[in-house]
């Protein structure tokens, strides 16, 4: 399983988690309660309680929804096989690419692919992968007949409290389909690099109440109408349940950059245009009194790059970006996360013990 640490978007009320790779959907439960001392009206008992049909009605309705999604988004999710390694894929158009998880190929170049509908697996081949954001596409060398690509929605608006669908393999069980509803969004998520993780930091991600389970990752979470919402990647974990996973934490890679990377793939190879900002260092954790993280210490900064034309120089240790404080690599590249290439922001660092802020246009990685 794979870690991270989240970030809440508001850098003022920031909060940490552990994450593991992987994500699987855990039932939705509704409730209610009375309170007072209010005495209730006496009713008749046909007046007091609904009709078994009437009650019937929406729990009908709501699982013909279900139905109806996983008939229409199932065919289009895929089972990923490295070798020793096992994870899921969406069908991303009829030429037979599938996008999944950078760390679901990790550094494979060939794969076994079996769709949902059954048959024999498919041969696959690797088109590119961008760890950056911890997605890749292969393709099928043999497209077969009445491949059915998903449809993929717009994630800007979605909203919390939707309910969604998980579609993967989770633990290997091919083709399992679980729910769960959204529980934020515009989080930002970094992963570890454990057991193949690529440590990527992501922003704009889908929280889901989803249960967690590895083999998930690379998969399909979907609403109601039918579109990929996003692509499930990483997973909270619970240190009190020793290591276990936490329920009801999992993060999602929204449509609209699973779009944007993939389409750049299929069409050049790789990715031209990240859209993620960059202040075009090098850096390195430093550590201060009592050996807590206090900065990042500037290894190198790139000739004409942002930090350079705003005057950070190697040997500079960066404290602050905008109004998040900066201890770590992983809280530094967490704050750009959630930023633009273009966006114009002040960088704090020292220099000989001196503090200075610079006012830095931020590039693109």
């Amino acid at each position: 399983m794979k870690r991270a640490e989240t970030m809440d978007p508001h850098p003022r009320h920031a909060t940490r988690t552990t994450i593991v790779a992987g994500l699987c959907a855990a039932t939705l439960l509704l409730g209610g309660c009375t309170g007072g001392e209010e005495k209730p009206t006496p009713r008749s008992p046909a007046a007091a309680a609904p009709s078994a049909a009437t009650a019937a009605a929406p729990a009908g309705d709501l699982q013909a929804a279900y139905q109806k999604v996983v008939k229409e988004v199932l065919p289009s999710v895929v089972q990923i096989t490295t070798g020793r390694e096992l994870g899921s894929g969406v069908v991303y158009d009829a030429q037979g690419h599938v996008v999944t998880n950078a760390h679901v190929v990790g550094d494979a170049r060939e794969f076994r692919v079996t769709l949902a509908t059954g048959g024999s697996p498919h041969t696959a081949r690797l088109v590119s992968s961008y760890p950056e954001q911890d997605l890749a596409v292969i393709k099928l060398t043999d497209v077969p007949q009445g491949l059915r690509p998903a449809a993929f929605g717009d994630s800007g608006r979605v909203e919390v409290g939707q309910i969604v669908l998980a579609m993967g393999n989770p633990l290997g069980l091919s083709s399992s389909v679980t729910q769960g509803i959204v529980s934020a969004v515009g989080r930002t998520v970094s992963g570890g690099r454990e057991d193949g993780g690529t440590g990527a930091t992501i922003g704009n991600m889908v929280q889901t109440s989803a249960a967690i389970n590895p083999g998930n990752s690379g998969g399909a979470l979907v609403g109601l109408d039918s579109k990929v919402i996003g692509i499930p990647t990483l997973a909270a974990v619970d240190p009190t349940l020793g290591e276990g996973p936490a329920p009801g934490i999992g993060f999602a890679i929204p449509a609209s950059t699973v779009r944007t990377i993939a389409d750049q793939i299929i069409r050049s190879g790789r990715v031209t245009e990240s859209g993620r900002a960059a202040l075009g260092i090098t850096g390195r954790t430093v550590l201060g009194e009592g050996f807590a993280p206090a900065g990042v210490a500037v290894v190198e900064v790139a000739r004409g790059g942002p930090a350079q034309r705003a005057g950070v120089a190697a040997g500079d240790v960066i404290t602050g970006l905008g109004e998040t404080d900066v201890a770590t690599m992983s809280a530094l590249a967490q704050a750009l996360a959630g930023l633009r290439p273009g966006d114009t922001v002040p960088v704090r660092y020292e220099r000989r013990g001196e503090e200075r802020t610079a006012s830095v246009t931020l590039g693109e990685m």
